[in-house]
């Protein structure tokens, strides 16, 4: 078995869980000051993910962790060449957990006001930041001979990784507005309808336009297709999910709505792994210079016993978190301990 190969697919699944999960979780934050009106339509949209934000951020923290444990080298590269957009990303998801925790502990509208605000910011700064950091991946980094970054801010933050950053944040803010959709009731649930159909189209242009641009500029990234039906199958997934978001939008179906904005965030993660592969890290340098699955992968007993602890703890993460998304179904009521 090729554990290298293993340990790529499996951070693969760790972003795949992450973007799907936290996606609506920020997509809330993104929406919820256009749509809500009142304080307590703010409660019932903070409420409708107040349960589940914290586990869904497990994923990212255990991506992390794995990325650092199975390629340290890309850990070192990544971390180093993307210090300032991890750095913001990390005090965006602080202030937005701050945000969630702090807000209705005072019943003052000015200290809700301004924890509202936090939420809302927090979250589409996280969005765009993640959505700039896998632009700039895909662009490629200056990694020199040594596997070290060799480069500055702008070789990360560029047209492209923004216009990468930008999708992502429409992409998120549609996912987000789909979930509300499911989890509101009466004149709050029909606000979600315009903004979905907003973030679509936003969505949709701005897809276009990356799609553009890195057959373009990194032709490269469509190598994986000429390599199996495995290709052909991902991208056609990719277009029936979008071509059927418009359809569940207009016929009033949101459930095969959020199923398809799910296979949506989940077919574009496998393109961007498909895209740098077998690249984790590719060169902008020199593509001989890349970090790939061969040159960056830990020892072959630190991967085994990697294996053997993910064999035993994925299937505890999947279980606790289908059993708590099945407590918390439903549409949201507000009591005493709710946020």
């Amino acid at each position: 078995m090729d554990y290298a190969t293993l340990w790529f697919l499996l951070l693969g699944a760790l972003l795949f869980g992450y973007a799907v999960l936290d996606g609506f979780d920020l997509g809330t934050g993104i929406v919820h000051l256009f749509t809500a009106k009142t304080d307590h339509e703010r409660r019932i949209l903070i409420n409708a993910i107040g349960p589940l934000w914290d586990g869904n951020e497990v994923w990212l923290v255990t991506f992390g962790g794995a990325l650092f444990a199975a390629f340290p080298p890309v850990y070192a590269a990544v971390f180093s060449g993307l210090y300032l957009p991890f750095m913001l990303l990390l005090f965006a998801l602080i202030f937005r957990a701050v945000a969630i925790e702090f807000r209705s502990k005072n019943a003052s509208p000015r200290w809700r006001s301004v924890f509202d605000g936090a939420f809302a910011v927090a979250s589409f700064g996280a969005a765009l930041l993640m959505g700039t950091a896998v632009g700039s991946i895909v662009w490629g980094l200056p990694i020199d001979a040594q596997g070290r970054f060799a480069g500055g801010l702008f070789d990360i933050v560029h047209p492209f990784s923004l216009l990468v950053g930008a999708m992502a944040t429409a992409l998120f803010g549609l996912h987000g507005a789909v979930y509300l959709r499911l989890k509101t009731e009466d004149e709050l649930q029909a606000r979600m309808t315009p903004w979905a159909w907003r973030f679509f189209g936003i969505f949709v242009v701005l897809f276009v336009l990356v799609t553009i641009v890195a057959l373009i500029e990194r032709p490269r990234v469509a190598h994986f297709v000429s390599e199996g039906a495995w290709g052909y199958g991902v991208v056609v997934a990719l277009v029936l999910a979008l071509g059927n978001v418009p359809r569940a939008l207009f016929s009033d179906r949101w459930g095969q709505a959020f199923v398809s904005t799910t296979v949506l965030i989940g077919t574009l993660v496998v393109l961007f792994g498909a895209a740098i592969a077998p690249a984790l890290v590719p060169s902008s340098l020199d593509p001989a210079w890349s970090l790939t699955t061969e040159n960056a992968a830990s020892s072959l007993k630190t991967l085994k016993i990697m294996s053997l602890m993910a064999a035993i703890g994925m299937p505890m993460v999947i279980a606790y978190t289908s059993v708590v998304y099945w407590t918390f179904r439903g549409k949201v009521k507000l009591d005493e301990f709710s946020y």
